[in-house]
């Protein structure tokens, strides 16, 4: 299995669209995402994310042998935040626990880190969301803390935490690879 990142393409509507069909990944990302998601649905963010400017998104297709199974993207923040990006991202349930998430997270950070200016990449997972904690350390992101009632999803108040991989830790990661 070799797990790459790719640009979006419109032929991949179809598979994005099956992957997002999952409450189970929905209960794990913000809201806002339509259920079901159509092919129509994925085609609009497909778009939005090929005509986004690059230096602000870098959002790709988690492709496993050409397919895509998921989605990852860092969005540059504003103002004084403006070299600090979030990282957000999902995979097609059936590639659970199999080292893919953390591939695309890797391969991502990469590229971000040696085709921008970014200096910070920080996720927020919801505390409960242990498979995507775990994806984060083992990409070496450090756990900066626990943000408290921090969002209300499914009627629940619940804990995110934060994470975060500077460029100076990638380098040094990647210098003892």
């Amino acid at each position: 299995m070799t797990v790459t990142i790719r640009p979006w393409q419109e032929t991949d509507a179809a598979d994005l669209a099956a992957a997002l069909n999952n409450e189970k990944i929905l209960n794990n990302l913000r809201d806002g995402l339509p259920y079901p998601y159509t092919e129509a649905d994925a085609l609009d963010y497909i778009t939005a994310m090929v005509q986004a400017d690059p230096d602000e998104t870098f959002a790709f297709a988690i492709a496993l042998d050409g397919k895509a199974v998921g989605s990852i993207g860092v969005f540059r923040q504003q103002n004084i935040h403006r070299r600090t990006a979030e990282l957000g991202y999902y995979i097609a349930e059936p590639y659970w626990g199999k080292g893919c998430m953390t591939a695309a997270v890797e391969q991502t950070c990469a590229y971000v880190f040696t085709h921008s200016d970014i200096l910070r990449i920080y996720a927020e997972p919801f505390a409960h969301n242990t498979g995507s904690c775990r994806v984060l350390e083992k990409s070496g992101f450090r756990l900066e803390g626990t943000l408290r009632q921090n969002a209300v999803k499914n009627g629940e108040i619940t804990d995110m935490k934060l994470y975060s991989l500077l460029r100076d830790d990638w380098a040094k990661r990647e210098a003892n690879r």
